[in-house]
């Protein structure tokens, strides 16, 4: 008899708490989009947080239409280069590569971090043998720049996918074929005030207990000798410890997605944004930068990606910045 198997239900976000596989956040999916063709994603190191004065924005709020202070954080978003443009089709199984075209200018950083293509096609000469009814999907390949980054301290660039939305697929593969070996800006993605998904990789705790992975209560001292335990791992039957026990393990370091974070600001001028002394433990902001309402996940120089909205259907509108504090974060 073959053993029923389906994939796991509920949320994610509390169990299991396992290491993430790779440092660089990896996206399943991608939203739709009804306008012309352009990259639904970005990347960007996290510099650190501040506050900022600004009119609320959000209309079922008790403080809407009034100045309010809001935490911020800070995302130092260097140009990232476009490597190739990969064509996808559908199948049962999933998305199947159908053709991938290379440009020849690739970086030098590249090197010992991909298998670097040995020929270079042009796209017309991939487009001969693709059915273009079977194209479902068009992605580029991109790499970051940390080198462009001083508060980051790493050499190697990050590889990872862009999905390439809006407009038919003609549309899409001449959009693809503009930006193919060049570099593109957090600007062709975003504006200021659309929302955004944030997907990084979480602060990591190493093995702790379980009253600090879970938030178990702390049993009294007359319960038994030991406090910061689980009280009974469970009933006689079944004869094992079901999953659903806390138990001490892996805490933080993990991959988690937060949706619906507005865009505050995007600018080319870090003077705006450096405060003095620099962001702790990363330095001073040196490419264009994001404003993110709100805390986002992972420490500072960690690597976060940018996704549009998957849940998100009202509307958005540049908000009202009134004062963006410089002030200087030591001994805060």
């Amino acid at each position: 008899m073959s053993k029923p198997h389906a994939p796991k239900r509920g949320s994610h976000g509390f169990s299991p708490r396992k290491r993430a596989r790779s440092q660089t956040p990896h996206i399943k999916t991608w939203p739709e989009l009804s306008e012309g063709p352009r990259i639904q994603g970005f990347a960007g190191y996290k510099a650190g947080m501040t506050h900022a004065f600004m009119v609320d924005y959000r209309k079922t709020s008790t403080t809407a239409g009034r100045e309010v202070m809001v935490p911020i954080t800070v995302l130092e978003t260097p140009p990232m280069k476009v490597d190739a443009v990969r064509l996808y089709g559908r199948e049962p199984y999933g998305l199947r590569s159908l053709g991938e075209v290379w440009t020849k200018k690739l970086d030098k950083s590249l090197d010992g971090r991909i298998p670097m293509p040995k020929e270079h096609k042009k796209l017309s000469e991939v487009l001969k043998s693709i059915d273009m009814d079977e194209v479902e999907d068009i992605r580029i390949i991109v790499h970051t720049q940390p080198r462009l980054v001083s508060g980051v301290p790493k050499k190697i660039p990050d590889v990872m996918e862009l999905r390439i939305s809006g407009g038919s697929m003609d549309e899409r593969l001449d959009y693809a074929k503009k930006i193919l070996g060049k570099e593109i800006k957090v600007n062709d993605f975003v504006s200021p005030g659309k929302m955004v998904d944030i997907i990084a990789i979480t602060k990591g705790k190493g093995y702790q207990g379980a009253v600090k992975r879970w938030g178990v209560k702390i049993l009294s001292h007359k319960n038994s000798k030991k406090r910061r335990k689980v009280a009974t791992a469970g009933p006689k039957r079944p004869g094992y410890v079901r999953p659903t026990v806390p138990q001490a393990g892996q805490t933080g370091y993990h991959h988690r997605t937060e949706y619906n974070k507005r865009v505050l600001v995007i600018d080319d001028n870090p003077e705006q944004i450096n405060p003095k002394g620099g962001f702790l433990h990363y330095g001073l902001v040196r490419n264009s930068y994001v404003l993110i309402h709100g805390s986002i996940p992972g420490p500072v120089k960690r690597l976060v990606r940018l996704r549009d909205a998957t849940r998100f259907r009202g509307e958005t509108a540049a908000p009202e910045i009134k004062y963006v504090s410089l002030e200087s974060k030591q001994g805060v």
